[in-house]
């Protein structure tokens, strides 16, 4: 390994010699890596602004700062081949040095890294490097293609068979790091653990790719606003800080194919965002209208799991309307049908569904079901959809249908890129709701899985697109759907609806975090899971779920099921009763989410104009802020309100306030900031709130939070 490193340098070096014999380099065409003495321009191109510049250490290329972009420089080291992004002579980015490598690929089973530099042109404004690796007989070309805010980074291997190929960069040199979505990780996430900033945990995400349930993209973005955004349709294997602390985030794509990535640099973190906003687009609309923002969506799933029925359906409805718990739709959950994949209600437990679904109406609600494209192999469409190729095709033997694994059995999946299988499905659905009077789907499973094969002429990534066009017909309820990865789901404007989360307080914490993550990855119509959690756990306690409540008024949507009146034990099967003070403090926190409606859905037109989140970290506001990075349980809604629920147990939290005025809509003071408030009142019935006076919205936002009897707001 050693010998390959330095023969390369000397390779260099000699080549150096030579060519400063004989001629001066010319400006064009490939240079050898060890350069003439003094730093000094060497070449430029106009369009993009950048130039290029060497030192005895270093290819440099520069763009110069315009009126809207603050230029950068990256420095290519010829020793170790690191590429390090600088702004105004700071550091901002720098890929792994050392054993790691910053560009490193994967062959016969061993981790290879580039080494020493051999060679770089500069044509056309793109600077093509060459560098030796750690293995005999293979090469690394890559080409940075300077833009004003960024620069494109395509790369590859010659020779030396590889089989993946990925980037590593040194976490620290960047500060701390966001986005990604739904992070895998071994304290539990996605459903109980969210690290914010990302490297404040560990995440070891194998499998981050497409076709996955978890709500992901490949971007990332940092506290020194720089961003790295990956090209790929490909799964990756991403691990950030693997170990808990050896400081690297690795970034790895499951193919020999070239890797393309592009990395931002910018003044503000909110403007990464918004450049790859202008990738990969902005909502078109919103696929909720206002009234399931105003008022909250219940669904059966955590209330009774799959232990479910026409009467408990009946009884549960029943309740929150005698209870005055407000909502837009009564959704039924799995298992309804027959069989999963059959689409007709199971005769036992529904006799008369048609007469639920006008039950449910008549007490002011929308009805909804669950549905899925997973035919299990015991329904009795599985034979129908495979006899007529309505299913995806096994990838390693394609004259099967493909056979997926799921909490439910074992199932097909209807292909989207089939035009009948896609007619045959839609049209089962339609005669489904207008026999029975359903108002809306909830869409649940994944549209592809990475043991089938696309249809001919289609990868991976386009069920994406297939899965949103589908739902797109369809009244979601706001449930919303999971669908990311691509300028579709990105611009179809859906609910987000996160992923199962338990239903102790590590779970409630964590869908705060991973609502800003999920957010700040372009996805702004978010809600947390089913208030009070989920994922097969115990009742959430009391204050659990009245703070999960809280906290959900204070986000774009409700998404609620836990019942505040009473709810089954799914551990034990027994009935678990809550007390008059839950249900009192559960409707008042819908009551204050409805009153704060119009401002959010001004928010929601804002977003629909500017692609910009809605929930989102202090830091996208007050980047001047240093303590803003760190915070994990706050946030801003819109530009005037800062949302700061209790989180835990207890009956008061610290609360950072950025810089401003900021008036206390619980105690009716105002406060300057930036300031740290130690000790703040937050007993069970307060939900903490901050209005930056002077905001936009903020009247309208201390007329829906302000406590009763609090004094106005001045200054």
């Amino acid at each position: 390994m050693v010998r390959t490193h330095l023969r390369g340098r000397r390779r260099g070096a000699f080549l150096a010699a030579s060519l400063s014999l004989l001629l001066l380099p010319p400006l064009t065409g490939l240079r050898p890596a060890p350069p003439a003495t003094a730093a000094a321009p060497v070449t430029s191109d106009a369009a993009s602004g950048a130039g290029v510049t060497e030192t005895p250490g270093a290819v440099s290329l520069t763009v110069r700062p315009t009126r809207t972009s603050p230029g950068y420089t990256v420095d290519v080291a010829k020793g170790e081949f690191t590429l390090t992004t600088r702004r105004a002579g700071t550091t901002v980015l720098e890929s792994a040095t050392a054993d790691t490598g910053g560009l490193r690929f994967r062959s016969r089973g061993t981790w290879q890294h580039a080494t020493a530099l051999t060679g770089w042109s500069f044509e056309r404004g793109v600077l093509t490097l060459t560098a030796d690796t750690t293995l005999d007989g293979a090469t690394v070309e890559a080409r940075l293609t300077p833009a004003a805010d960024r620069y494109q980074l395509d790369w590859d291997v010659k020779g030396g068979s590889p089989e993946q190929l990925g980037l590593a960069f040194d976490l620290a040199s960047a500060g701390h790091w966001y986005g990604h979505g739904e992070t895998e990780t071994p304290a539990g996430g996605p459903y109980g653990d969210q690290p914010w900033p990302l490297d404040s945990g560990e995440v070891g995400h194998e499998n981050f790719g497409p076709a996955s349930y978890d709500m992901i993209d490949p971007f990332w973005y940092t506290s020194r606003s720089t961003g790295l955004r990956v090209d790929t349709g490909h799964v990756m294997n991403v691990a950030i800080n693997e170990g808990g602390e050896d400081g690297t985030g690795r970034f790895t794509v499951e193919s020999a194919d070239t890797y393309r990535a592009t990395v931002f640099v910018e003044s503000t973190p909110l403007e990464v965002y918004r450049d790859y906003i202008g990738i990969v687009g902005k909502p078109a609309k919103s696929d909720a209208g206002y009234e399931q923002y105003a008022k909250p969506l219940w669904n059966s799933w955590a209330q009774f799991y799959t232990k479910v029925d026409q009467a408990r359906l009946l009884d549960y409805a029943t309740d929150l309307k005698k209870n005055g718990l407000d909502g837009h739709t009564i959704q039924l959950d799995d298992k309804w049908e027959s069989n999963y994949g059959n689409l007709t209600f199971d005769p036992v437990a529904y006799p008369d569904p048609k007469g639920m679904s006008e039950a449910i109406h008549d007490m002011g609600f929308d009805f909804g079901l669950w549905v899925t494209l997973w035919i299990n192999l015991d329904s009795e469409n599985h034979d129908y959809a495979a006899d007529h190729g309505y299913l995806l095709k096994d990838a390693e033997d394609p004259t099967k249908p493909c056979e997926v694994t799921w909490w439910n059995g074992t199932a097909g999946i209807v292909d989207l890129a089939d035009p009948d299988a896609r007619a045959w499905y839609e049209g089962r659905l339609r005669t489904l709701m207008s026999t029975y009077h359903i108002d809306g789907l909830k869409f649940d499973t994944r549209f592809f899985d990475e043991k089938c094969a696309p249809h001919d002429g289609y990868q991976a990534t386009d069920y994406q697109r297939l899965g949103s066009e589908l739902a797109d017909r369809f009244d979601l309820q706001g449930a919303g759907i999971r669908v990311h990865w691509g300028e579709t789901a990105h611009r179809a404007g859906f609910v987000t609806r996160q992923i199962d989360k338990g239903t102790g307080w590590n779970s409630l914490r964590a869908s705060v975090t991973q609502n800003l993550a999920i957010s700040t990855i372009g996805y702004p119509f978010i809600e947390s899971d089913m208030i009070g959690g989920s994922n097969g756990e115990a009742p959430p306690a009391k204050d659990v779920l009245v703070r999960w409540a809280q906290s959900a008024s204070l986000m774009p949507l409700m998404y609620g099921s836990t019942s505040p009146v009473d709810t089954i034990d799914a551990t034990t099967g027994r009935k678990v009763v809550y007390d008059q003070e839950t249900i009192d403090l559960y409707r008042e926190a819908i009551q204050r989410h409805k009153r704060l409606a119009p401002y959010i859905w001004d928010q929601v037109q804002h977003t629909l104009r500017t692609g910009d989140p809605i929930m989102r970290p202090l830091f996208f506001d007050f980047p001047g802020d240093r303590k803003s990075y760190t915070v994990t349980d706050e946030w801003m809604l819109g530009p005037a309100v800062l949302a700061a629920p209790q989180l835990g147990a207890g009956a008061t939290r610290t609360v950072h306030l950025p810089p401003g005025a900021w008036y206390d809509v619980n105690r009716g003071t105002v406060i300057r900031g930036p300031r740290t408030l130690g000790g703040c009142p937050a007993p069970l019935g307060v939900t903490p709130a901050f209005i930056r006076l002077g905001a936009k919205g903020a009247a309208q936002a201390i007329k829906a939070l302000r406590r009763p009897g609090t004094p106005a707001a001045t200054g």
